[in-house]
Order: structure tokens, then C-alpha cells, then sequence
């Protein structure tokens, strides 16, 4: 058991050092010389014509996690070692771990694009690959990996999982209404390529002074175009009394193709209130996507398991005797988290993850060049809903550069972004961080637990 526990920790923490954050890039939210602010809300457009480059025009690498990777790892005797090392602190490592502990990880990649003024405003059009990841770890998971069994009671329950990849095929317009009010839409179809969840619905074992208590659980659900979970078969029991036990050991004969069908908006709006003030609102990827087949496994329905209902006789033949008691108590421990396979359940339907965006800008009267902004960006995700706090100031000194710097608070705690933007008739580039790096272990790999780097080379035409 101590080693399944550690096994799915070292796991978790693998998890806070992949690559990703997909969402855009809101250092640039008020930055005009930003091609992709329409990304940020549709209502925004660029006065000129542009075509991506494939693959490179609007790339977001990154992480993002309230739980600091530097807290995971530590130094011990000059090498670095997992916080499970008898070495490292408890209390210390303790201290960073919260009640909920978050990772997130987002793509988003443009693989075709590009923008033009017709119909009376800016128009855009593009093929995106999107993928999304979402863990949400209780920490008294960590606690218990690190303790052992020292507290009453642990609640390991709401621990879940959520990834999908899906295409989308976006075509935008916004418009000037009048002299104070801008608006746009998106219209996207999308293409599921993969859709899993995983949720820990209960999980709870609970120290008493004559009995441990142990109640699970779970649900994994996966929509792929072909699939089949792996099982094994074993026998349980006393011996005598053995009896086949077949549960979920992995997945097997997986093939990726189109497997679910959806739409997406994204709606946005900016108003001008006078020459210093404007206000803008959007709401991004109000959706859903149907896939066609979803594969379960399932502990269906609780289970439990109270070593007080296990008697033990001293007599080898007794029907309760020592040997045969141990067989029914590992048999009850191992089917508290194995999962049953129940098969293609059909098709399913799933809500997009949302973001809203609600932003202010100032002019200062004494350089109209230098921008104020302050942008609230929040995730709605369901249990892993996410917001960002985001303060700018954006300086565009001259008609082909501008760059911006930001300071963020929210979910994920504080951080510190910059971009920088030169545009001119056929080339265009940008780069920029939402959260700077900041210190790397040598894998390279963020400390802080946060990092996003946005990078794009263009072709835009003529003014």
C-alpha cells in the first residue's frame, strides 16, 4: 500500500514539470502592437492584413501550479532527492503543501492563420490544436506519503484528473458600432481527438483506537476513437476458497483519429467611457464538444473495508484461521482502488472550459503613447476554475515597437510578465512571458512551479 501511494506521488509531481500552459498570452491584453489581442477578446482588431507563418506564429509553452516544484525536490548532501527522503524535513516540507494543490497545463497551437479589414472590419480565420490538462491533489495525499500513518484520519476524496485534445476551426469579425463602442464574435468547430477523466470521488481512511477504516470511490472515463482497458485476472481468497477477480491493470490497442464534434463562441466587447478610459469585457470558448465513445471504468459504487470485521483464530483448521483471515484482509485492501471495466458506455457530451476576461485601460494626458491596464482573467472549469489579477503598463514609442510589462495575483499566487513587439510591412515577431522563469533546477525546470513563454513570427502587409 505505502508503495502505491508513493508511486501515484511521484506521479503528481512528474505532472508539475511538463510543459503548458495554453492560455494566451494577457501580458499583452492592452499591447495594440499585439497581433493576436483578438485571441484576448474578439472585439479587438489590427490595422493590418496578416498571414501566420505555419507552426510558429502563435506558440504558448509554459506550467502553472500552486504547488512549488522546489518544495518537491530538495538538496541532500549536494544531490537532489524527492521530499520522501528520510533527510528532508516534515514540518519544512509540510509548510508548502496546501489543502488543495493545483496543476494545470494548457496548448494551444496555431497551426494556420491569418487576418484582413473587409465587411466593414477585421476579420479572422485559423486552425488551432488545443490540449488541456487539469490535476487537483488533496494534501493529505503528501501528508500521508511523508508520515506515514501518524494522524486519525486522512481525506484523500476530490482528487481528480481532466486532459482533452481537440482542433478547432476559428472565423472571427469585430466592428466599430459608433465612436464609443467596439464589438466581435468567434465562430469555432472543433474536433475531439481525446477526452479523459479520472475522479476520486471518496477516498478516506480513518485510524481508529480498535479498527482501520478505509471508504473509495472512483470513475475514469476516456473518449478516444478505439480503445480497450487492459485486465488481469487473478485468484483471491483463502486457499480452498479462491475465487477469479478480474480488474483495470492499463489501457491497450489505442488509436487516435476524430472522435467527438463541437462548436465553440467567444464573444467580446470594448467601450470607450472618454479620452482616458475604456473598458472591455470578453467570454472565450462557451462550448461544448459530443464525443462518440466513452470508455468506463469504475469502482462502481463505494467501497470500504473496516479491519475490525476480520477475526482471527489461532487454529489452523478454523475457518478464521490466521493464514486465511491475512488472504481476506489483502484481498480487501486491493480491491478498495482496483477499477472494473465497463465497457463503451456511448457517446457523451462536455462543456468547454471557459474564460471571461474583464479589463480597464488609462491614458495618462501627459503621453498618450503609455498605457494603464488592469485585466481579470478566470478559468470556468468546475472544480478546477482558476483567476489572475493582471496590472499592465504598455508603452508604444514608435508605430513599429511597443512592449508591456505585467504584475499578476490569484489562484496560482504572484508573478511577474513582459512583452516585447516590432511589426513592420512583411515581418513581425513577438516574445513574451505571462510568468518570467525565475530560478531553474538543472533539469531546467521552474522552482516556482510557474512559467509561460509566447512566441510568434508573422507576415503582415501594407498599413
Amino acid at each position: 500500500m505505502k508503495k502505491n501511494i508513493k508511486s501515484v506521488i511521484v506521479v503528481a509531481v512528474l505532472g508539475t514539470t511538463s510543459t503548458a500552459i495554453g492560455q494566451n498570452l494577457n501580458t499583452g491584453y492592452f499591447n495594440e502592437g499585439y497581433i493576436y489581442r483578438h485571441e484576448l477578446n474578439p472585439a479587438y482588431g489590427n490595422e493590418q492584413t496578416y498571414v501566420a507563418l505555419p507552426g510558429v506564429s502563435n506558440v504558448n509553452i509554459g506550467m502553472n501550479s500552486n504547488l512549488k516544484l522546489s518544495n518537491l525536490l530538495h538538496n541532500v548532501d549536494g544531490k537532489t532527492a524527492l521530499f520522501l527522503n528520510p533527510q528532508v524535513d516534515t514540518q519544512e516540507f509540510l509548510s508548502g503543501i496546501h489543502d488543495k494543490n493545483r496543476i494545470s497545463e494548457n496548448i494551444k497551437l496555431q497551426v494556420l492563420g491569418g487576418g484582413f479589414r473587409s465587411w466593414g472590419g477585421y476579420n479572422t480565420a485559423e486552425f488551432n490544436v488545443r490540449q488541456n490538462l487539469y490535476l487537483n491533489i488533496p494534501g493529505d495525499l503528501f501528508r500521508l506519503a511523508k508520515q506515514g500513518l501518524e494522524n486519525k484520519v486522512y481525506d484523500l476524496s476530490n482528487m481528480n484528473a481532466h486532459a482533452d485534445a481537440y482542433g478547432e476551426l476559428a472565423f472571427g469579425h469585430s466592428r466599430q458600432i459608433d465612436d464609443k463602442l467596439r464589438v466581435g464574435a468567434k465562430v469555432k468547430f472543433l474536433f475531439g481527438f481525446a477526452n479523459i477523466n479520472a475522479k476520486v470521488e471518496k477516498a478516506q481512511l480513518e485510524l481508529r483506537d480498535d479498527a482501520y477504516v478505509g471508504t473509495t470511490s472512483a470513475t475514469l472515463q476516456t473518449s478516444l476513437s478505439s480503445m480497450q482497458y487492459q485486465t488481469e485476472t487473478t485468484m483471491r481468497g483463502p486457499e480452498g476458497e479462491q475465487t477469479p477477480h478480474t480488474y483495470v491493470s492499463g489501457i491497450d490497442d489505442v488509436s487516435f483519429g476524430v472522435t467527438g464534434f463541437g462548436l465553440g463562441l467567444d464573444l467580446g466587447a470594448e467601450y470607450k467611457i472618454d479620452d482616458h478610459f475604456k473598458v472591455s469585457a470578453a467570454l472565450l470558448d462557451l462550448g461544448f464538444i459530443s464525443w462518440s465513445n466513452c470508455y468506463e471504468a469504475s469502482t462502481n459504487g463505494e467501497r470500504r473495508i473496516n479491519t475490525g470485521d476480520y477475526l482471527f483464530a489461532l487454529g489452523e483448521d478454523e475457518s478464521n484461521s490466521f493464514n486465511k483471515e491475512l488472504d481476506r484482509l489483502g484481498e480487501g485492501l486491493a480491491e478498495l482502488y482496483e477499477l472494473q471495466d465497463n465497457g463503451n458506455i456511448g457517446g457523451t457530451t462536455k462543456a468547454l472550459s471557459a474564460t471571461l476576461n474583464l479589463g480597464v485601460e488609462y491614458t495618462p494626458d501627459f503621453y498618450d503613447k503609455l498605457k494603464f491596464g488592469f485585466v481579470n482573467s478566470t478559468r470556468l472549469a468546475g472544480k478546477y476554475t482558476w483567476t489572475d489579477f493582471r496590472f499592465s503598463a504598455n508603452v508604444a514609442p514608435v508605430k513599429f515597437f511597443s512592449a508591456s510589462a505585467s504584475v499578476s495575483f490569484g489562484t496560482y499566487g504572484a508573478s511577474f510578465g513582459w512583452l516585447l513587439n516590432a511589426r513592420t510591412t512583411g515581418f513581425s515577431i513577438f516574445l513574451g512571458m505571462d510568468h518570467t522563469l525565475g530560478k531553474l533546477a538543472k533539469q531546467g525546470v521552474p522552482l516556482s512551479g510557474r512559467a509561460q513563454v509566447s512566441l510568434g513570427v508573422n507576415i503582415p502587409f501594407a498599413y
